[in-house]
């Protein structure tokens, strides 16, 4: 690759990442104990919480689709993407997710906010995004034990999210193993140390108006080897992974996209350079001898339902994986 061509994939990589969504800390002296605040039922298998998360000293939105009998199930997490909504997450409002899972056994775990967080744990406060940003403090400690209480959840859990979710899902794996017994990534990638994965995820911080260098620090901080899972690959040695990528080129699903044009344009782009990113990690994974499920599409852009089919597509591996 030569030298021009760098400095162009890195522009479209900037481009793209404030034109479209879906893309160890210091921890903050917890101000109470983490609990439900409030639970409202929309029907017998979907409940909204507010989780009082001492971490982050604020009452966060969670979103529950589950079976509507009190028998023990396993819990399946699910997170956004950069620009994941305020008020309802981007699974409900853009793909058939509840009715997807109205008969399955789990629990469907959907977190409100985190725009633009990457679901981690920030080095330090930042004032536009938030205060304290503490997500993976709040996803892998306080949210899991009242997920299992209040949903009668099993203690068995995976994890799946799509572009900045997909790169977090699959970090909270490597870095948690003992929680979860697999994850699925759409059309992420799952990198963190490439000078192009470093500029695509401080340019999606920033077109949220967070301060990147508040997150994981500087290129040079230890935080960003800690949270990238083709370094820590090792850590998901007898887990369900599934990956998935689009190859950049639109189909007839592209036209559905409610944020056409940009999914058949700068989402084509996007999902073109993710396909390497997901190469990239298929060759770890397979250099120490891990076995995951890779799905190329022929087509797809960086859109939403392609995220959709990815969802049922990938639910049988984890659901069997659950069950285990």
């Amino acid at each position: 690759m030569n030298a021009d061509f760098r400095a162009a994939a890195a522009a479209v990589i900037t481009l793209v990442a404030i034109l479209i969504s879906g893309i160890g800390a210091a921890h903050a002296e917890p101000a109470g104990e983490s609990t439900i605040l409030s639970a409202t039922d929309a029907g017998p298998s979907r409940t909204r919480i507010s989780v009082y998360s001492a971490a982050m000293d604020r009452a966060v939105t969670v979103d529950v689709l589950h079976p509507a009998d009190d028998q023990p199930r396993p819990s399946y997490y699910l997170l956004d993407g950069v620009d994941s909504g305020a008020m309802e997450t981007n699974w409900t409002q853009k793909t058939d997710i509840v009715s997807f899972f109205a008969d399955k056994r789990v629990n469907v775990v959907l977190p409100v906010g985190g725009k633009g967080s990457f679901y981690s744990d920030w080095e330090r406060p930042d004032p536009v995004l938030g205060g304290v940003q503490m997500w993976e403090t709040f996803l892998t400690e306080e949210l899991p034990p009242l997920i299992d209480q209040r949903f009668h959840g099993s203690g068995s859990n995976a994890i799946a999210g799509l572009s900045m979710g997909a790169l977090s899902a699959a970090a909270l794996t490597t870095r948690y193993p003992a929680l979860y017994r697999g994850f699925a990534a759409f059309s992420g990638c799952l990198d963190t140390m490439s000078t192009n994965a470093k500029l695509a995820i401080r340019n999606s911080v920033s077109w949220v108006g967070g301060n990147p260098e508040n997150m994981w620090g500087p290129d040079s901080d230890p935080d960003w080897a800690a949270h990238d899972p083709l370094t820590n690959a090792a850590a998901l040695r007898g887990k369900a992974v599934y990956v998935s990528t689009g190859s950049g080129t639109p189909g007839p699903e592209s036209l559905t996209d409610p944020l056409m044009p940009q999914a058949v344009t700068f989402g084509a782009v996007l999902e073109f350079l993710v396909r390497g990113c997901t190469e990239s990690f298929q060759r770890r994974l397979a250099e120490i001898d891990i076995p995951a499920t890779f799905v190329f599409h022929p087509r797809g852009t960086h859109s939403w339902p392609y995220w959709q089919q990815d969802l049922h597509d990938s639910w049988p591996l984890l659901e069997a994986a659950l069950a285990e």
